[in-house]
């Protein structure tokens, strides 16, 4: 934690939650805006879906690869330069999207924008840990996924409405303008957090041992594995929105909120949950919820699933309170993975991130084209992906019981 902390921030804590949360929705926003104007960009470039898909996957794989580094870079240079540079690099990339006559052109940009878009999710966790002790930063973070969770409900309804009424370049153009104000805002009000006598040297010697210190830490890699693989049951519904809502559940464009307005609705409620448990309940247990609630409902929407035909008027419930477990337990989870090495706390975001990130491209490119076009199949792959994060959780609880038994003291 910054020893400066209380003169870096005088405003309350939930307007720096706040600026965060803006920095952190910019990945999730980038794809959530254009997916109800897929068959429209594919009518227009003459794409197949197989090439649509890749438009996400090149996203979701640039975003995992540069996560590596927004962390790492900003343990060195400072959390606010890569923020400013990430907006910039994000603000050319959405406008070259916007200007794409090909498929090829759209993939590469999108490519681009997955680059530069981790610098916001990762570095907020940083600041996070920069500016609060254990039992503030949960309720933070936890304020954090709750704000966060606004702009992807709200993104689809922009998106399909500026698709109707406009074209599909002027969703582009919208994230475009996006990241224009969004670099105003965090030029004129996040501070630098880290303070200069806790920055690591941008050497490649000491990356790489930083690197191979995380890397070889079991702790690390599974607590990673448990935050970030179950979001993919969630996730992957995101990824399949236009078939499994508009082929499956029969819903037009402009009808896609509904499913987002519901599955975040779970996020943000899970979220304030997470906040309120904060210092009240041993993180261990909000863990355990969060799992068993999870399991529970993937295991109902399977049932469901083979026993009936998929309707909007149930089938979109389970998603949300799926989400509603994931969220009450992942800010938990999170910090657990920032405070097993706290001089690289930028880093440990980072690999975080690209573990996760990696998991999301493997579903955009590989698992959701394969399991798309049968919501029995969807429901079953949503239940398997949350169960590698309670393998991981449970593996982590039996081998080190000392995790999670506190949010008072970081894990030794």
């Amino acid at each position: 934690m910054n020893p400066d902390a209380q003169k870096l921030w005088r405003a309350p804590r939930w307007a720096l939650a706040v600026l965060l949360a803006v920095l952190g929705m910019l990945g999730p926003f980038s794809i959530d805006t254009y997916l109800p104007a897929f068959s429209g960009i594919a009518q227009s470039l003459g794409a197949s879906p197989v090439q649509m898909q890749q438009t996400l996957s090149a996203y979701l794989f640039g975003f995992a690869f540069m996560s590596l580094f927004h962390g790492a870079i900003s343990d060195s240079l400072g959390r606010r330069p890569v923020v400013l540079w990430g907006l910039v690099a994000f603000t050319l990339a959405s406008a070259g999207c916007a200007l794409s006559q090909s498929i090829g052109q759209l993939v590469f940009f999108r490519a681009m924008q997955g680059l530069c878009t981790g610098a916001g999710i990762v570095v907020a966790r940083a600041v996070v840990r920069d500016m609060f002790s254990p039992m503030e930063a949960q309720k933070v973070m936890s304020q954090i996924t709750i704000y966060f969770g606004v702009a992807p409900a709200i993104a689809p309804i922009i998106g399909g409405w500026l698709f109707v009424n406009l074209n599909w370049h002027s969703i582009f153009w919208f994230l475009t303008a996006v990241g224009i104000a969004l670099w105003i805002a965090n030029y004129k009000l996040l501070p630098e957090t880290l303070h200069i006598t806790q920055r690591q040297p941008l050497k490649l010697s000491n990356l790489m041992q930083g690197y191979w210190q995380l890397g070889l830490d079991p702790r690390f890699l599974l607590l990673a594995l448990a935050s970030g693989v179950p979001f993919n049951g969630m996730f992957l519904y995101v990824l399949s929105a236009p078939v499994f809502l508009g082929q499956h559940l029969g819903l037009a464009p402009t009808q896609f909120f509904w499913f987002f307005m519901l599955t975040i609705g779970g996020i943000m409620c899970g979220a304030w949950v997470s906040g309120r448990m904060a210092g009240r309940l041993a993180p261990k247990r909000q863990i355990k919820y969060g799992f068993v609630i999870m399991l529970l409902i993937g295991l109902i929407n399977l049932v469901a699933n083979l026993m009936f035909k998929a309707h909007a008027a149930w089938a979109l419930l389970p998603l949300a309170i799926f989400s509603f477990g994931w969220a009450m337990m992942v800010p938990v989870v999170t910090l657990l993975v920032l405070d097993l090495h706290p001089t690289r706390r930028g880093m440990a975001s980072s690999l975080q991130a690209f573990i996760a990130a990696t998991a999301n491209g493997l579903v955009a490119g590989v698992i959701a084209p394969l399991v798309m076009h049968s919501t029995v199949y969807m429901a079953a792959t949503s239940l398997l992906m949350m169960g590698v994060g309670l393998l991981a959780w449970v593996f982590v609880r039996r081998r080190w019981p000392a995790i999670g038994q506190t949010v008072s003291h970081p894990v030794p």
